[in-house]
Order: C-alpha cells, then sequence, then structure tokens
C-alpha cells in the first residue's frame, strides 16, 4: 500500500496541507506540499512569483514540481488549488497517486482565507465571488481525476484522517 502516492486536491483553504501532513503520519510517509516546494527551490514566495513571472510561469514551477514529485513512490502530496487546470498535473497526479479531493463551500474557505496574504488570487475587493468562480471552474476538473471526495467544511482534521484511512484500508480488502 506505501509504495502508492497520495495527492491531496480541492480549493484553496480546504485544508489540504493540515490533512496530509496528518495523513502523512498515519501512513508513515513523507509529506510534501508543491507550493512550499516551489518556494523552497526558487527562494521566493509564492505572491512574489505571481508578481514576477504572471500566473503562466507560476504555473510552469508548479508542473515540474508535480510531474517530479508524483515520480517518486511512497509519499504524501498537498497541491495549490489550481494544480489540476493543467491536464499535464491531472494525468501525473491520477497515474501515480490515489488522489483525494478535500471538498468544502466557499463560506468555509473565505473563513479560512481571510487573513492570508500568501494567496494572490484572493488580492481582490471581492474574494467571495472570486472563489465562486475558481470553484466552479475548478470542481469538475478535481472530480475528474478524484478517486475519493471528502467534505470538510464543518469537520476536524483528524476526522477527515480517520474517513480518509477507512476507504483505503477497504480498498485494501478487495
Amino acid at each position: 500500500m506505501h509504495t502508492h502516492n497520495y495527492v491531496l486536491i480541492g480549493p484553496m483553504g480546504a485544508g489540504k496541507s493540515t490533512i496530509g501532513r496528518l495523513l502523512a503520519k498515519e501512513l508513515g510517509l513523507p509529506f510534501k506540499d508543491s507550493d512550499k516546494e516551489i518556494e523552497e527551490r526558487t527562494g521566493a514566495s509564492i505572491p512574489l512569483i505571481f508578481d514576477v513571472e504572471g500566473e503562466e510561469g507560476f504555473r510552469d514551477r508548479e508542473q515540474a514540481v508535480i510531474t517530479e514529485l508524483c515520480s517518486q513512490p511512497g509519499l504524501v502530496l498537498a497541491t495549490g488549488g489550481g494544480a489540476v487546470l493543467r491536464r499535464a498535473n491531472r494525468q501525473a497526479m491520477a497515474q501515480a497517486a490515489v488522489v483525494i479531493y478535500l471538498h468544502t463551500s466557499v463560506e468555509h474557505q473565505l473563513a479560512r482565507t481571510a487573513r492570508d496574504r500568501n494567496r494572490p488570487l484572493l488580492q481582490t475587493d471581492n474574494p467571495a465571488q472570486v472563489l465562486t468562480d475558481l470553484l466552479q471552474q475548478r470542481d469538475p476538473l478535481y472530480r475528474e481525476i478524484a478517486t475519493l471526495i471528502i467534505e470538510t467544511d464543518t469537520r476536524p482534521p483528524r476526522l477527515v484522517v480517520q474517513e480518509i484511512m477507512q476507504f483505503l484500508n477497504s480498498q485494501l480488502d478487495r
């Protein structure tokens, strides 16, 4: 079971990093966060990369990191909300991993991201509209590659991880 990768996808504020860390611990696997990897490799923050290289430049870097990480066996990977936009990323994730879509409402995303300056797409007058539009655009892409879809709105991360583990264990029984 542990030669698999486990990739967490979903909108910003869904809890991918928090749940990913807990899941990795539960599985005894290393945890990686594609955004953190990009920041470490470039020595620049995500907002700075967006400023300097635009979203396209950031997505190029993201694709390189996701392709590389998905080719390594046995890790838990939390991805950025927009990672599913590129077909190459969706293919890399779907081929290499159990893909877990953490679904959450726009209200919940707003509550979780309200004070976060590290989210370039939300530096706007109407973040609720931005999140609604992003979810509309990305939800079908998340669903397209998801092995498992879990609601995270009002549930503590540990409960979400328990549900993921139950699913993974039930897959083993087949």
